[in-house]
């Protein structure tokens, strides 16, 4: 059975390059690895979290992917580069499943 598309292609129009931090460099800056390097929809709104040593954090914007970004890594973490300039951390991410168990689409809450 085909499930629709949440984030259809269509809807993702903004340049980003996802960056996983692992490891160090000779001068001991951290290795960064490309996983993503496309297109998402992202969409900037403040807002802020919990967290569990209850402290806020503010969050300032969401990207959304069709389909798996990282079919190989559980959790993604990193920082993300949008539109040439715009440097965010990433916080959260969430892979959105089927119920077949396929990803439907990938979500990361930027800092």
């Amino acid at each position: 059975m085909k499930y629709p598309e949440l984030v259809p292609d269509r809807v993702c129009t903004t340049d980003i390059t996802v960056y996983r931090e692992g490891g160090l460099n000779k001068d001991g800056s951290p290795k960064r690895t490309v996983i993503f390097e496309g297109k998402c929809n992202y969409a900037e709104k403040t807002y802020q979290r919990m967290t569990a040593e209850k402290q806020l954090v503010t969050l300032n914007a969401t990207a959304l992917f069709n389909g798996d970004i990282a079919p190989d890594v559980d959790t993604i973490e990193g920082e993300v580069n949008v539109l040439h300039g715009i440097h965010r951390r990433i916080y959260a991410s969430q892979k959105c499943r089927n119920p077949d168990g396929t990803v439907n689409y990938t979500r990361l809450e930027l800092i």
